[in-house]
C-alpha cells in the first residue's frame, strides 16, 4: 500500500526564525493616526512590519508562493511582486488586489496616487489602476536605447514620472496624457538609483561610476557633483532635520556622508553591513537613519555626536551567510544556538524576537580585533563546524564548546555572557609547532557541564576542564584511533566515554581512568554520532548512508536502517529516545521507530536540511538547510492530533513540502486519500469494557454522596427562628386594674403548625413511580434508572419515599425497586449509584421492609449478590495491592 504523492504525516510546517532581511531596499511609512513610522522589509515570501522607535515586529504578512523580488508602499497598501504578478496587501496582512499583465519579472515599483506603477525586464512599464486592478497606461521602451533601471516620481510634479536608464539618460514623462516632456542626456554611466531633494526641483542620481548627481530637473542643471571610491550608488538618502547633510550607500557595505553646503566628505560609515547596503532611509524631522542588506540585517543609526559620524542605536539581524550547526539549549525548548559560516555564534528564540542575542564572533585575540574592526581582522578564527553545550554549570563558567574549521584550536562560550568565553583548548603535543592539516572534528561536554572532551583529525581525544581550561588526560596510549575522530559522547553519568574513527571502529573507555573497555567493528566507517543519555542509545551514521543503533549497556547493535540515497548531514532523537530523525543530502527528512524498527515518516524539501534539532519538549524539530539563512521550525503533529505511524512502504515516495514562512503557518490535514481516512477512526470509549469489571456511572460526587447525610444537611441549613411579622402597636396600651398603674403583658402566640398536609392514597403519581409498575410485567429497568440519574439528591429522595403505602405507593412497587438494585448489581454498571440508592432505601423503609415476607425474601436475594459483587472487588483489590508492594520493594 503507497501514499503516493503523500507529505509528512508527523511534522508540518510552522514558521521560520532569523529571516529579517534580503536584498531588497526596505520601505519607511509614516502612520497618521498611529504618529509612528514604521518600517518594512522582505524576507523570502513574506515582508515584515516593524516599529522604528523599538524596532519591534508588529505584523507579518501571508506568503505568497514564491520569494519577493520587488517591495514599495503608498499610505495605504503595500504592493509586492514575484515573477510577473503585482499583489497589494492591506493591514499589513492579505492580499486584496492582484495585477496580471506583465510577460517579464517585474523589477522596478512606483505608488503614485490613485496609481502604481511597475517595471518589468522586458522594459514593459505599466500604469495599474489601484481599485479596479485594470491597466491605465502602457509603455514599452527600446532596451538597447533606453532600459529602465530607476524610477521615481519627484515632489510636487503633477501626474510626471521620472526614469534613469542603464545607458545613463533619463526621462520625463506625464503618465497622464502619456506624452515625453524631455530628455537629459545623462554623464555617461548608468543610473542605479534616484532620490528626490528636500528642495524642490531637486533630485540625487546615483550612477555605476559611484558618482553622485545632485541636479535640478527644472532648469536642466548640475548644482553639485560627489564622488565615492567603493563601486556603484546602492542607495541615497537626505536629512530633513536641519543639517543638510546626504548619505549615499555602497556595494561593500561603508555610507558616505556628504555636506551639501561645503560639498565635501564629513564622514564615513565603514561596515555598517557586511553585504551590499540595499536601503537607506533618513527619518523624517529626525537625526535617525534606517539602512538595511543583503546580510540579513535591519540597523538604525542616530547621529549624536561630533564629527557628524552615526552611531549604532538598534539592530535586528540573523545570520548573514547560512548556519552549520543548529541545537537546542536548555531543557525548556525556547532557545536554539546557531553557528553560522559567518563566523558568529546565535541564539534564536522561539518564543519572540526580543530574547534573540549573538555571542558574536569567534577571535583569536578580542581587543586587538575590536581595535582593527571586523572587515581588517587578520585575528578573526574561521566558521564553527560543531559545538556542544550544557547549562548544568552556565552560571559559574563557560559552557559551550566549538570547532573551527580547519583549526584545532577549540574555543569555549559563554551563554550568560553572550560572548566568546575565556579559554582556548589546544593539545600541548601540538602547541610549540603549527601543525598542518590537523584540526579538532568532534566536542562534547559531560551532563554536569564540568569537562570537554575534544576529538581530533589525527586521533588523538583529550579531556580538559571547562572551568579552569586544563588538559586532564587523554585516551589510549598514544592516541584512541587510527583515523580521523568521527563522534564522541560520554553518557549521562559520567562511566563511559564512546568514540568513533573514521577507520570503522567504535570504542568504549571508562571516563574517569581512561582505560580502554571494548571496541566494536562497523561494515562502513561512520561519518556521524549521536547519543541519547537518557536512554542510553547511540546512534551511528555511515559514509554508505547507512544507520547503525547501538545500545551502549549490552554494547551491541541493535537496529540497522537504510534508505538515504546520499550523505546523512545530521542526526535527532525524540526526547524519549523512540524516534531518530535524519536529514541527508538527497533533500529528505526520516524518522524511524526504534522499537518496531521501521521508517514511519519522510518528507522530501526544496533545499537539503544541514543541521536539525528535536526540542527537548517534543514540540518542535528545527532544522536549517543549504544556502539558506533562515532556521524552520516544524511542528510535531502527534502532540495535538490523532497521527497514525504505520511504517511506510517501500515503494513510498514523498512529495516536495514547501518550506515555513515567518509567518505561522496553520496545519492542514494531509489525510487526503479515502483508504486513510477510513482508517484513521477516532477511538469512543464503550460504556463497560468487560463484564468482568465493576464500572462505575459518569455522575458527579454531588447526585450520590449526600443521600444519607439529608437530614443533616437540612438541620444545618434549617434558619433558627421563622420570620416574623412586626406588629402594630395599639392605639391604647392596656394597663392592669389596680391602685397602682401597670401596663399588661403582651400575649404570646401559638406556635405555627406545619401546612405540609399528607396525601397519602390522593398523592399523584410520579413518572419515576409508573416506570417501576411497568418494569414489573415487562422486567426492563433502564427507563426508571435513567429518570433516577437526571434528579438531584432532595429529588430521589422524595422519590424513595414515596415508594411506602403510607406515602401512597404499595409493596409491589418496592419490590419492584429492589429488582431495580439487583439488575444493577448484575449488570456490574453504575456501581456506586446502585450502593447509594440501596443504603437511602433501607433507611427509609426499614421497618416496612422487616414486617413484610414478600420484600424480605426480595432482600435477601439482593443480599447475596451484593456479597459476591464485593468479594470479586476486594480480589482485585488485593492482587492490585500486591503487585504495587512488590515493585515499591524492587525500587528500594
Amino acid at each position: 500500500m503507497s501514499r503516493e504523492g503523500g507529505g509528512s504525516a508527523l511534522f508540518s510546517g510552522f514558521r521560520a526564525l532569523g529571516l529579517y532581511s534580503s536584498h531588497l531596499p526596505h520601505v519607511l511609512r509614516y502612520h497618521a493616526r498611529h504618529r509612528e513610522f514604521y518600517l518594512l522589509t522582505a524576507a523570502g515570501r513574506s515582508f515584515h512590519t516593524y516599529n522604528v522607535k523599538k524596532l519591534g515586529i508588529v505584523a507579518v504578512s501571508n506568503a505568497l508562493l514564491q520569494d519577493i523580488t520587488c517591495l514599495a508602499a503608498d499610505r495605504m497598501l503595500v504592493f509586492a511582486s514575484y515573477g510577473n504578478l503585482l499583489h497589494a496587501f492591506a493591514r499589513n496582512k492579505e492580499v486584496v488586489h492582484i495585477y496580471e499583465g506583465h510577460k517579464g519579472e517585474i523589477h522596478l515599483l512606483q505608488p503614485f496616487g490613485d496609481h502604481v506603477i511597475s517595471v518589468d525586464i522586458n522594459n514593459v512599464l505599466i500604469v495599474w489602476d489601484i481599485q479596479s486592478e485594470e491597466e491605465y497606461l502602457q509603455l514599452n521602451f527600446d532596451k538597447a536605447v533606453f532600459a529602465v533601471s530607476a524610477i521615481m516620481h519627484p515632489s510636487t510634479y503633477l501626474n510626471k514620472i521620472l526614469l534613469g536608464s542603464e545607458q545613463g539618460s533619463l526621462q520625463l514623462w506625464n503618465v497622464k496624457s502619456n506624452k515625453l516632456l524631455y530628455s537629459f542626456p545623462g554623464w555617461g554611466s548608468g543610473v542605479t538609483t534616484l532620490e528626490q531633494a528636500p528642495a524642490v526641483d531637486v533630485v540625487a542620481i546615483g550612477l555605476v561610476s559611484g558618482h553622485i548627481i545632485v541636479h535640478n530637473i527644472k532648469f536642466d542643471e548640475t548644482l553639485m557633483k560627489f564622488q565615492q571610491d567603493w563601486g556603484p550608488i546602492t542607495a541615497i538618502s537626505f536629512r530633513t532635520d536641519g543639517h543638510p547633510v546626504m548619505a549615499a550607500g555602497s556595494p561593500i557595505g561603508h555610507i558616505a556622508l556628504w555636506d551639501l553646503e561645503e560639498n565635501k566628505l564629513i564622514s564615513q560609515m565603514r561596515n555598517a553591513h557586511s553585504t551590499a547596503v540595499a536601503g537607506m532611509s533618513f527619518v523624517q524631522g529626525e537625526p535617525l537613519l534606517v539602512t538595511n542588506g543583503a546580510d540579513n540585517a535591519i540597523k538604525i543609526w542616530i547621529f549624536d555626536g561630533p564629527g557628524g559620524g552615526g552611531r549604532l542605536l538598534r539592530c535586528r539581524m540573523g545570520h548573514s551567510a547560512p548556519p552549520t550547526k543548529i541545537r537546542y539549549h536548555g531543557q525548556n525548548g525556547q532557545q536554539i544556538l546557531s553557528a553560522g559560516q559567518d563566523g558568529t555564534l546565535q541564539s534564536f528564540s522561539t518564543v519572540h524576537e526580543r530574547f534573540n542575542k549573538s555571542l558574536g564572533h569567534g577571535s583569536i585575540n578580542k581587543k586587538k580585533s575590536k581595535k582593527k574592526g571586523l572587515q581588517y581582522d587578520t585575528l578573526a578564527l574561521p566558521p564553527i563546524t560543531t559545538f556542544a553545550t550544557e547549562i548544568a554549570r552556565q552560571n559559574d563558567w563557560d559552557g559551550i564548546i566549538a570547532c573551527h574549521q580547519g583549526y584545532i584550536t577549540c574555543t569555549t562560550w559563554n551563554y550568560q555572557k553572550t560572548s566568546m568565553g575565556a579559554h582556548k583548548l589546544k593539545p600541548k603535543a601540538f602547541s610549540k609547532n603549527k601543525p598542518l592539516n590537523i584540526y579538532a572534528t568532534a566536542v562534547d561536554i559531560t551532563t554536569c557541564g564540568n569537562f570537554a572532551v575534544i576529538g581530533l583529525s589525527t586521533g588523538h581525544i583529550d579531556v580538559y576542564n571547562m572551568q579552569s581550561g586544563i588538559h586532564r588526560g587523554h585516551y589510549g596510549e598514544e592516541k584512541a584511533h587510527e583515523g580521523a575522530v568521527r563522534g564522541v559522547a560520554v553518557d549521562g553519568l559520567n562511566q563511559l566515554t564512546i568514540t568513533a574513527g573514521s577507520e570503522g571502529l567504535i570504542k568504549f573507555w571508562k571516563f574517569k581512568t581512561m582505560d580502554f573497555i571494548y571496541s566494536a567493528n562497523l561494515s562502513s566507517s561512520p561519518s556521524a554520532m549521536l547519543l541519547h543519555r537518557d536512554s542510553g542509545i547511540l546512534g551511528i551514521a555511515s559514509d554508505d548512508f547507512g544507520i547503525s543503533i547501538l545500545d551502549i549497556e549490552t554494547r551491541r547493535i541493535v537496529r540497522k536502517f537504510s534508505g538515504h540515497h546520499s550523505q546523512i548531514n545530521d542526526m535527532a532523537f525524540s526526547p524519549d529516545g523512540r524516534w531518530l530523525i535524519t536529514a541527508s543530502m538527497d533533500c529528505t527528512i526520516k524518522t524511524w521507530d526504534l522499537p518496531s524498527g521501521c521508517l514511519i515518516d519522510c518528507f522530501l524539501l526544496d533545499s537539503a536540511a544541514i543541521s536539525i534539532s528535536m526540542s527537548p519538549t517534543g514540540d518542535f524539530l528545527a532544522s536549517s538547510h543549504v544556502d539558506d539563512l533562515g532556521i524552520y521550525l516544524w511542528s510535531n503533529r502527534s502532540l495535538y492530533s490523532l497521527v497514525s505511524l504505520r511504517p511506510l512502504p517501500a515503494d513510498y515516495e514523498p512529495s516536495v513540502i514547501m518550506r515555513p514562512g515567518t509567518c505561522p503557518a496553520q496545519d492542514v490535514d494531509i489525510t487526503g486519500d479515502e483508504e486513510t481516512s477510513d482508517e484513521m477512526i477516532v477511538y469512543s470509549s464503550p460504556e463497560q469494557l468487560e463484564k468482568q469489571l465493576v464500572t462505575l456511572s459518569s455522575l458527579s460526587e454531588s447526585r450520590w454522596k449526600n443521600l444519607l447525610s439529608l437530614d443533616i444537611i437540612r438541620k444545618k441549613n434549617k434558619p433558627k427562628e421563622p420570620p416574623k411579622v412586626p406588629k402594630s402597636a395599639p392605639f391604647f396600651i392596656p394597663t392592669v386594674p389596680g391602685l397602682v398603674p401597670r401596663y399588661a403583658a403582651a400575649k404570646q402566640e401559638n406556635e405555627q403548625q406545619s401546612k405540609v398536609v399528607n396525601l397519602g392514597i390522593l398523592a399523584q403519581k410520579s413518572d419515576f413511580y409508573i416506570q417501576l409498575e411497568e418494569a414489573m410485567s415487562s422486567n426492563e429497568y433502564k427507563s426508571p434508572l435513567s429518570i433516577l440519574k437526571e434528579m438531584g439528591p432532595s429529588g430521589i429522595e422524595t422519590e424513595l419515599r414515596g415508594l411506602a403505602p403510607e406515602g401512597g405507593g404499595s409493596l409491589d412497587v418496592m419490590k419492584s425497586f429492589l429488582r431495580l438494585i439487583g439488575t444493577m448489581l448484575n449488570s456490574k454498571c453504575d456501581f456506586e449509584l446502585a450502593q447509594a440508592y440501596l443504603a437511602l432505601f433501607l433507611k427509609l423503609h426499614l421497618k416496612i421492609i422487616s414486617s413484610e415476607p414478600v420484600l424480605l425474601e426480595e432482600i435477601a436475594k439482593v443480599s447475596i449478590q451484593l456479597e459476591e459483587t464485593w468479594i470479586h472487588l476486594q480480589t482485585l483489590f488485593n492482587q492490585s495491592l500486591c503487585v504495587l508492594n512488590y515493585m515499591k520493594s524492587a525500587l528500594l
